[in-house]
């Protein structure tokens, strides 16, 4: 990749809305919350999933498993990403958040450079956005190399991790490494899905004619829509269960 595409990242990940802190701590079960069956059980985790809620940041503190996988349904096609914990824990676990509450669906790849990144993550809401503006995370070590079909968060900076995500579509690893953007996982599947995701719009002007991340921010799906209805988009994004989940819940033993 040539050095050209270094500034072009930095600058745009500098159009961010900065952001704010976030608790990471996995929540634990007193001894007597342990003790909890039956029915009692079933309220209480009734209780716990209703307060959590995509305008409440906070409220979104799960620790994510060591390993999972998240199903993307696109415009295009899917395709499934899986997450390794340890290579970027915070980021993991900001991740599994935002998939497994449903933060991305809807959610456009705004912005698309072909051979570079494709980048998603600003909810089509108004409402969401604002409520994600202060939610940032500090940053993880970066463990491995922002290879083809890495997902990286983007930054505006040291510590200012929110929810946008690209997935690299080359090896950019000469680029971005040195300079803090650590990978949290990979696509497993569907890469050829990736590679076919609309890219015309480019970068945001002056670099490219796309999109406004202010006004996405701002605006919401309505601006995206008038204003550049070929980008692709995210229908839904799902945590994919484990195989052994999978095969108790059908019954197979």
């Amino acid at each position: 990749m040539g050095k050209q595409n270094v500034p072009i990242l930095i600058m745009a990940a500098l159009a961010l809305t900065p952001m704010g802190a976030f608790t990471w701590a996995a929540p634990q079960a007193s001894s007597a919350a342990k003790k909890i069956t039956g029915s009692t059980a079933r309220q209480t985790a009734t209780v716990q999933r209703s307060s959590a809620s995509l305008l409440n940041p906070a409220s979104l503190k799960l620790q994510a498993p060591p390993v999972f996988d998240a199903r993307f349904t696109t415009t295009k096609g899917d395709f499934v990403v899986e997450v390794t914990r340890a290579w970027s824990p915070r980021g993991a676990d900001r991740f599994y958040n935002l998939v497994k509450y449903h933060f991305f669906d809807g959610a456009a790849f705004f912005r698309v450079m072909e051979g570079f990144v494709a980048q998603f993550g600003i909810s089509p809401r108004p409402d969401v956005s604002r409520a994600w503006e202060n939610a940032k995370i500090a940053d993880d070590p970066v463990t491995q190399s922002n290879t083809r079909g890495t997902l990286t968060f983007a930054t505006a900076g040291p510590n200012t991790r929110t929810t946008q995500v690209f997935i690299n579509l080359n090896d950019n690893s000469n680029a971005l490494d040195s300079i803090g953007f650590s990978p949290f996982g990979k696509v497993i599947s569907g890469m050829e899905v990736v590679d076919k995701l609309y890219a015309e719009y480019g970068d945001a002007p002056p670099d490219g004619h796309g999109p406004d991340q202010n006004r996405i921010q701002g605006e919401g799906k309505a601006y995206l829509e008038k204003a550049f209805p070929l980008l692709d988009t995210i229908k839904t994004a799902v945590i994919v269960p484990p195989t052994a989940e999978v095969e108790s819940k059908q019954g197979v033993r």
